[in-house]
């Protein structure tokens, strides 16, 4: 999103030990606490060949047709991939290698050695790409390999995260060490301990519109020239480290709404909610819409939320202060279990999936941690558009200028408000919410 706040925040890793490279001459390919090996030093077990190809197609493949294609790569892979010292080695030709197992938000530690005119990457969740090239190669200046490896490389061109930040590379024969963080779709990038990404959104080759699948392979790209790797290492950062990461201290401009205690600056039925572990948690069997005191134009709203399995609340923007916030607001973004419809085994229209503008536009799904974990979500309303990202992914991106057909032939009578206040709409389910901050856009 242009001009997100989380994108342009300074993220801290003070707190954070930066794991430094293993090297090869003291207990190779032995991972650091934490982390496991995807590759054991000896053999490519646990890896299989796919070409650049959109992941979401063949992990939904039946499993017979996925194990056929699986293992149809495999004698490729054994022509052009060998084990040499411990460490893997590629001839520059052939399927890029490709984990069996896939990953979510993850911590990634690879030392890799190239040559000269050699070019490749490394493929998160199956989609590229982290760039690695001969930063000394003229012929390629003009797409970037001047400003060395380690950036974003299909990223649309001045998108953040394209270039790296700063050039790093090693000469030819050192060996490189890249560190690389993904959360959503956001991703933080070192190479030889200096930071050329920072929380910069991947975007999907495969589907420009699409966020990066929220699971998927870690893959090793190849061509033009031969590339070692070695101390490859992987870690799962679980819910409570990616939304530290992803909200990182509130920018300058944003202001807490809610303090943690009580709910000073807040109206409506109040009753509905008690403040527990610095958290407003919805009271079973109550419904309504509290709302901020303050009314807000356009503005950013930071926030965490817990659900319950089957749990429904929204987020009222643009409230009046008075009637059915789905209508009578500027609209009501779902706030829903993903699982909705295993938990209750009531049918849902698409229109009212989580981070959906209830009854005008649908999101995507998908992307919530699990039940009784928090996620992390920002919104941003400006002018008659919202943008929702949802744990580091973009999942709604709509213009309510535009909508002209309503579930149920509904009409949303509030939908083209200017302004009004934020608020939470309850129905009657525990959904917890904290660290509510707002940074008015105008």
């Amino acid at each position: 999103m242009k001009n997100n706040p989380i994108a342009l925040a300074l993220i801290c890793f003070a707190t954070m030990p930066l794991v430094s490279a293993v090297r090869a001459d003291a207990n190779p390919n032995t991972p650091p606490q934490g982390f496991t090996a995807l590759f054991n030093g000896t053999d490519l077990s646990g890896w299989w060949g796919a070409a650049t190809e959109d992941p979401r197609k063949y992990l939904a493949l039946p499993a017979d047709e996925f194990k056929a294609k699986h293992d149809a790569s495999l004698a490729d892979i054994q022509k052009h991939w060998r084990v040499e010292n411990g460490a893997l080695v590629n001839d520059g030709k052939g399927l890029f290698l490709t984990s069996d197992s896939s990953f979510g938000n993850f911590e990634l530690l690879v030392d890799y050695k190239t040559v000269p005119l050699a070019d490749s990457g490394i493929y998160l969740r199956g989609c590229p790409q982290v760039q690695i090239w001969d930063s000394t190669e003229k012929a390629k200046f003009k797409i970037g390999a001047d400003k060395g490896s380690g950036g974003l490389w299909n990223n649309s061109a001045g998108a953040p995260g394209k270039d790296p930040l700063v050039k790093a590379d090693k000469p030819f024969g050192e060996w490189n060490h890249l560190r690389i963080m993904m959360v959503g779709s956001r991703v933080w990038v070192w190479l030889n301990d200096q930071q050329t990404v920072n929380g910069a959104v991947m975007e999907n080759h495969y589907a420009r519109k699409l966020p990066v699948p929220p699971q998927g392979p870690i893959q090793l790209q190849t061509h033009g020239g031969e590339i070692s790797w070695r101390n490859f290492f992987i870690r799962e950062i679980k819910s409570d480290e990616a939304n530290r990461l992803l909200r990182a201290a509130d920018p300058e401009g944003f202001k807490s709404v809610f303090n943690g205690k009580d709910l000073t600056g807040w109206a409506g039925p109040l009753d509905c909610c008690k403040v527990e572990d610095s958290a407003i948690v919805w009271q079973p069997e109550k419904g309504g819409t509290i709302y901020t005191e303050e009314e807000y134009s356009d503005f950013v709203v930071r926030f965490e939320f817990k659900l319950p399995p089957g749990g429904n609340n929204g987020l009222a923007l643009r409230y009046p202060g008075k009637g059915n916030a789905a209508y009578d607001a500027m609209c009501e973004c779902q706030v829903l279990d993903d699982n909705y419809e295993k938990t209750t085994g009531k049918k849902l229209d698409p229109r009212q999936v989580h981070g959906s503008a209830y009854g005008m536009v649908g999101a995507l799904r998908g992307y919530q941690h699990p039940i009784g974990e928090w996620n992390y979500e920002e919104v941003t309303v400006s002018g008659s558009t919202i943008k929702i990202e949802l744990n580091g992914s973009q999942i709604l991106n709509a213009d309510l200028s535009k909508v002209t057909e309503f579930m149920a032939n509904s009409a949303h009578p509030g939908k083209d408000r200017k302004s009004g206040h934020f608020g939470l709409a309850g129905h009657n389910d525990p959904v917890s919410f904290r660290n509510i901050s707002i940074k008015p856009l105008k």
